[in-house]
């Protein structure tokens, strides 16, 4: 049920953006934003995040603020490159509005889909997800991967978290509160903005190719990140882990003692052999068991 609390009539928004080498896309995306939201008439504030970039996009960011004086925004510059997930982390910590959009810099999440999420947040919504019907400019193979991957996490984690969808989102300013106190510093956005709970609901939109540029994602990227969202939402792998381990330890045990009678009736084949093979299997057994209660 959408929270009925009143919302306030004219909210301030903040749009955070994490970038990585996005000089070309940037002026690009914040002439976008500032069309959008003027014509929402809204406060707005604007938070940039360099996550590190190595092109001009550090000083592009800087140029864009002092060309707009009128605009309410800051740049945060990280030291170097930690990722997405810190970059945006970073970024949801220094926002200040009663409501928070994260948006990617590539121009793939569109800035007019804000009005439509306003509209579901003022209805009782605390989070409004976009979720990608379409995704024009990538490939066949990384289609297929990231079906594979929000069906698998579907299964695995405990957490529902919704298929195809991206850190492009509104939510109001008890879910970033929220987040902000979570202290995990390996950080699965996607699951932790489903992982918090809160009133959610979904838009559809036609997500578009890259503006201008490269992606920075490449396979090996991507296979990490689904590791992380693998191990940090699911029990799984720590479930196979004990699970294996005892069975292990089990079938040790059992071997031993089929060894210890096989040499009552039959004699010793290769001294030492039995005793320690079972010892070796029994404690591998074990230890698999400990990792993953400790785990």
């Amino acid at each position: 049920m959408p929270n009925t609390t009143p919302r306030p009539a004219q909210p301030l928004l903040s749009a955070v953006v994490p970038f990585l080498n996005e000089a070309d896309n940037l002026p690009r995306l914040i002439a976008a934003l500032e069309q959008v939201l003027t014509t929402l008439d809204l406060a707005w504030e604007l938070v940039l995040v360099d996550d590190g970039s190595q092109d001009s996009s550090l000083a592009v960011a800087k140029a864009e603020l002092q060309r707009r004086p009128q605009l309410q925004g800051i740049v945060i510059s990280l030291s170097r490159n930690f990722g997405k997930e810190a970059a945006l982390t970073a970024g949801l910590e220094a926002a200040q509005g009663d409501v928070v959009v994260p948006l990617d810099a590539d121009l793939q999440d569109p800035p007019e889909l804000i009005g439509p999420m306003l509209e579901q947040w003022r209805q009782g919504f605390d989070v409004v997800y976009a979720v990608r019907r379409r995704r024009a400019g990538d490939s066949r193979t990384k289609r297929l991967t990231a079906f594979g991957f929000y069906r698998l996490m579907g299964r695995l984690s405990s957490t529902p978290i919704p298929a195809d969808t991206g850190d492009f989102r509104l939510m109001d300013r008890s879910v970033v509160e929220a987040l902000g106190q979570l202290p995990e510093r390996s950080r699965f956005m996607k699951g932790l903005f489903a992982w918090v709970g809160f009133r959610q609901t979904a838009i559809g939109y036609e997500r578009d190719a890259r503006a201008k540029g490269k992606s920075g994602w490449n396979y090996w990227k991507l296979w990490n990140f689904a590791l992380d969202g693998i191990t940090s939402f699911s029990r799984v792998p720590l479930q196979v882990l004990s699970g294996g381990g005892l069975l292990i330890a089990c079938l040790a045990l059992f071997y031993g003692m089929w060894m210890v009678l096989r040499t009552l009736l039959f004699g010793i084949d290769l001294p030492g052999y039995a005793s320690l093979m079972t010892a070796v299997l029994f404690l591998g057994g074990v230890q698999l068991l400990g990792l993953g209660v400790l785990g």
